[in-house]
């Protein structure tokens, strides 16, 4: 049976629970949308995947197949099994919040993905408690060899996928990143929505 493709509408988020060995394709349907992604403990959702555990755990700034995700209890969350884009993804950057528009000059309120974690987590009845810092799925953070960073367009074509395993029960949820003042989204800087879909396993 073909899994069921839910819309992550553009800037807003959305949230899902998967059970664990289940499968998750996070697709970049229009080839330039950032998707901050999230995951919680299915059992306990004070227990989140943590980019600082997960860089120590595979000594990388950006995940490669086969890398897996852990929380801030070194248990392992996701592990990233496919990817279809170039493989630039960030493990650095916060999500973006009220008061990061502010200070760039946002008199009035601009949606943003830490408002879209609480958006999908309130979907499925769930109490935010904190904003973990998120996987920033195609986002485009070069470094230098001196290690400063530099805020660029996503490399990813339309169609382009990342595909995660379950490793415990969890509760995951997706921002179509709204961020239209710099070109994080594409030059365009018209952000647009992605999709995803649950598979039961590797198979269907």
């Amino acid at each position: 049976m073909k899994p069921q493709t839910v819309t992550i509408p553009a800037r807003h988020g959305k949230a899902a629970r998967v059970e664990k060995g289940q499968i998750i394709k996070v697709i970049n349907t229009h080839g330039q949308q950032v998707v901050d992604t999230w995951a919680f403990s299915g059992a306990n959702n004070e227990e989140f995947m943590s980019m600082e555990h997960s860089r120590v755990h595979f000594l990388k700034l950006r995940p490669e197949i086969g890398d897996t995700f852990i929380t801030q209890k070194r248990l392992p969350i996701l592990t990233l099994i496919e990817d279809t884009s170039p493989g630039v993804h960030d493990t650095v950057l916060a999500a973006c919040d009220e008061k990061r528009y502010y200070l760039m000059g946002c008199s009035v309120y601009h949606r943003n993905c830490a408002d879209n974690l609480s958006e999908g987590l309130t979907d499925l009845g769930i109490k935010e408690t904190r904003t973990p810092s998120p996987l920033n799925l195609f986002m485009n953070i070069p470094w230098d060899n001196k290690g400063a960073l530099t805020l660029e367009a996503p490399v990813s074509k339309p169609g382009d996928y990342v595909v995660f395993r379950a490793e415990m029960n969890a509760v995951i949820v997706f921002s179509a990143c709204p961020q239209d003042i710099l070109p994080i989204n594409g030059l365009s800087q018209d952000p647009k929505e992605a999709h995803f879909e649950i598979f039961s396993d590797e198979c269907e």
